[in-house]
Parts: structure tokens; sequence; C-alpha cells
């Protein structure tokens, strides 16, 4: 599976870390030190640039991918380079992260994968608490 993560923080930089050895990954990010919570043998491409710009996404093969993952800081971006990759590059998946679970479930609602952390979190917190 070919694989391109925008945004190399904790999650991106995880995610990357998991799929690398047994899936195609190209990780992008604006910010060149971003890179560094890359393992040591990540081997995966690496890309610096703006997510959501088309240029930069074909680049790191967003063309060709079979998923596109948005895990930036800002659920903004995060929702407009998912929309670039699945309705202007025509990838089959698209992903973004939203924090706002109300923007996650509207943009869900249109069409796109959402993944509200904010919402994942707090149903996995209640689930310990209460057992379930």
């Amino acid at each position: 599976m070919n694989v391109v993560i925008i945004g190399v923080g904790r999650v991106g930089a995880r995610l990357a870390t998991l799929l690398h050895t047994s899936h195609r990954v190209s990780v992008l990010d604006i910010d060149q030190s971003s890179f560094g919570r890359l393992p040591a043998d990540y081997q995966g491409e690496v890309y610096r640039g703006n997510g959501i710009d088309i240029d930069t996404l074909k680049a790191a093969g967003a063309g060709m991918a079979d998923v596109v993952i948005a895990v930036t800081n800002g659920d903004n971006r995060n929702l407009m380079a998912a929309q670039v990759a699945k309705r202007v590059l025509n990838v089959p998946r698209a992903i973004a992260r939203v924090y706002d679970p109300v923007r996650a479930e509207i943009f869900s609602e249109m069409g796109l994968e959402t993944i509200s952390s904010t919402v994942n979190g707090a149903e996995r917190l209640h689930s310990q608490i209460v057992g379930e």
C-alpha cells in the first residue's frame, strides 16, 4: 500500500514508524525539524513542503497513493489537504484528523473520512473510567 502522511508530529511520526517496514510511506511536513521524530531506520520518503499545495502533494506521491492521511496540528489544514487529495488528485482514501468534533462530523457527512482525536480520546477515557 502507498501511504502519504501529512504532518510529522507525534501522531504522524508514530504512524510512519508503524507502517514504513511493510508499506511504501512518504511523509510531508513544512518544518524540516519534524523529520527528527522519525526513527533512524525509517525507510520511507521525506518531503518538505505545504500539504495543501497540489504540486507538493504530487511530488510526495499523493497522486499514486492508496491513502493520504493529514495529521498536522491544524484542523483547517488537515481538512483542506484531505479534500485536495480526494477531489483533485483522486486518491481513493483521504483521512483528516480533526480536533473539533462538530467539524469532524460535518465533513464526514460531506463524504470525507475524519478522525476526531477529541472524541476518540474521550470515549476511551470514559470506557476506562466506567469499565466498559
